[in-house]
Order: C-alpha cells, then structure tokens, then sequence
C-alpha cells in the first residue's frame, strides 16, 4: 500500500519454476507437458507480498493451453500490517470477479500448504495494461503525464466509477471480512483495525502523535456512516489501464473490510490531491484529472449514496496512511517523516 522501496523476501526463480510446474501438474491431473516460464518480479511492485510474473503452458485434452499468472505469496517477516488478511484478499477478488461489476484479476488457485512454497500461496489471471506508478511519480513522467488532457480526463472518470461501483456490491456473502466481536462491520471495524495498528506500533516505540491524532478524531466522530465495502488502497496506482485509458483491473486488495462507503473515497480524494491535484508535491496539476468537488459528485452518482462529512474521513484516511509510513520505517530502519511533520499532518499541536 506504499510505494517506498522497502522489498520483501525474493527467491531462486529457477527453483520456483520447478515447484510451480510440480504443484500445477497436481493441480491439472488431466494436464500434461507443464511448464512455467518467464517469470519476473514486476517493477514497482510487492512492497508487502512477494509477488512475481510468469506464464503456464500446459496440454489437455489435445489443446495447448498458456495462461498468464501472477503468484502472491504471503509475508511472513516482512509484514506492513496488523492483520495479514491473506486468504480474505483472494476470497473478495473471487466474490468480485464472480459479480462482474467491479474489474479485478481472476483468481485461478489457492494454496494453504506452506510445504509447497514455504508458506501459502495464490494465483491470479494477468491482465495486460498500464498502471499509473510513484516511483517515478506519474505526475512528472510516463504514459500519463504524456497524455492529452482529454485522454486524461477518460481515465479520470473512469477510475472514479471503478471506485464508486465497489460500493455497489452486495455485502450479503462477504462475512468472511467481518472484524472481531465488537467491531464486526462498519466504522467500528475500520477504527478498531487502526487502534491495533497504533499498539503494535508501539511494540517498537512510543506514539504519542498518533494516540493525540486518535484523541481528536474521536472527540469529532462522524454522525454519516454509510454501510459498504472497504477496498483498502484506493488509488489510480492500483488500477490497471488499456490504451483508450478504460480500467483493465482493480489491484491490491490486501486490506479488505466491511468497515464502510466513505473510507476508499477519502483516501482516493487525498492521494489525488497529493500526486497531481493543487497539493501535489510533483509539479502543477495534471489537467483533465478531476477537481475533488467533480470527484466526490461522480461517485456519488455512480454509487447512490451520499459522500456527506468526507472532511472527518479524509483526516482519517491521513492517519492509516501516517500509521503505514511509521511502519515502514520500522523495516527500514529510518524514520519517514519527523515529529513535526506528522503533527501537521495530523493536525494535532
């Protein structure tokens, strides 16, 4: 959900190829001549999953057969957040795909067998298309800061619907996502998950910034909570796109919950502004990109309901975004940000 370059664990991708053909082949009793090839890390990629590239070539029944793949494997040591929500991250991608309305990579197969691999696994479709990166930031080079405003305005709109249809989906299956007792669904489940995050940031050190941040938060609790899925990175970085800029995929639902509407939208608004809206730290805003105020009117539209006290939710979305950077630093050893500098973020003295 960060794109600091902090990498998790890597591996022997001869080795791996082995594996996967051995596991693929159990796995398609009625295949034969399996082989795995081309695998790659991907750039940009995997800063709290191993995940890696690579394509299968099998035969059955007479045919060829060459899926593309992507293989996630679940951290273990290297770990950004409190809860590894590794078999519920594929379970909604499955619940997605099966519903249609939102655009997410198949999942192919699940792996609970550490024995395989080391640890569990999973398998997803690759798509092909492009994705807006940070490093380096899409707002000063790439496809994106190449295109023509009109181009950019289509993509734009495009990713607010993407982001907007997630809040379309029925939550009646999905209880698998359901917080611990207490805290089962809605804002409850969202705070509670951050609370956690908080303490077991403080198994390293103190966090008086954040508990201050916690405080305030709290005192202005917001009476608008609408209901609704949670997608946890909400972001243009984590979608995928094709040449006429329509969303190829919805990527990196790591942190999934039941927690409610206005949490993905809040965090989308603010990495929007920060990347290429009027408070982006790259340059001048990108043209075409939507105004928040055209932001928040589309999703309301597209998703029917009502984006009412966004203000208390972007404030929120600062702070889960603070708590990761703290975390990230725990692994590298180096502090994101310095005490001022988060206190002003957090708007707190």
């Amino acid at each position: 959900m960060s794109d600091v370059i902090v990498a998790p664990e890597t591996r022997d991708l001869d080795d791996l190829s082995r594996d996967l053909a051995d596991w693929l082949s159990r796995r398609l009793p009625n295949a034969s001549e399996v082989r795995i090839e081309n695998l790659a890390y991907p750039r940009g990629a995997g800063q709290s999953h191993e995940t890696i590239l690579f394509d299968a070539h099998w035969h059955e029944s007479g045919q060829e057969h060459i899926q593309g793949c992507v293989l996630r494997i679940r951290p273990e040591k290297f770990t950004v957040f409190p809860d590894t929500l590794f078999e519920e991250q594929y379970r909604i991608m499955k619940a997605l795909s099966d519903g249609g309305s939102v655009r997410v990579a198949k999942p192919l197969w699940f792996e609970a067998d550490a024995g395989v691999l080391g640890k569990p696994f999973f398998v997803m479709e690759k798509k092909q298309g492009r994705v807006p990166v940070s490093i380096p930031p899409y707002a000063r080079s790439g496809w994106l800061a190449e295109a023509t405003p009109e181009q950019r305005q289509t993509l734009w709109r495009n990713a607010v619907t993407q982001l907007a249809l997630i809040q379309t989906v029925p939550l009646e299956g999905l209880e698998f996502l359901e917080g611990p007792e207490g805290a089962r669904r809605g804002l409850a489940q969202e705070w509670d998950k951050y609370c956690r995050f908080v303490d077991w940031l403080e198994e390293v050190e103190p966090q008086p910034i954040l508990r201050s941040a916690l405080a305030r938060l709290e005192a202005e609790w917001p009476e608008h909570q609408p209901e609704g899925l949670v997608w946890g990175d909400a972001r243009i970085g984590n979608m995928m796109f094709d040449e006429a800029f329509e969303v190829v995929a919805v990527m990196d639902w790591e942190q999934p919950s039941l927690g409610g509407a206005l949490h993905d939208l809040a965090w989308f608004c603010v990495l929007s502004e920060t990347m290429h809206g009027p408070k982006s730290t790259y340059g001048a805003p990108l043209e075409g990109m939507g105004r928040h105020e055209e932001t928040v009117a589309l999703w309301e539209v597209v998703s029917g309901k009502s984006a009412d006290g966004l203000g208390w939710y972007e404030d929120f979305a600062e702070f889960k975004m603070t708590c990761t950077g703290v975390r990230l630093g725990h692994l590298r050893g180096t502090p994101m940000m310095d005490a001022r500098m988060m206190a002003k973020r957090l708007k707190v003295g």
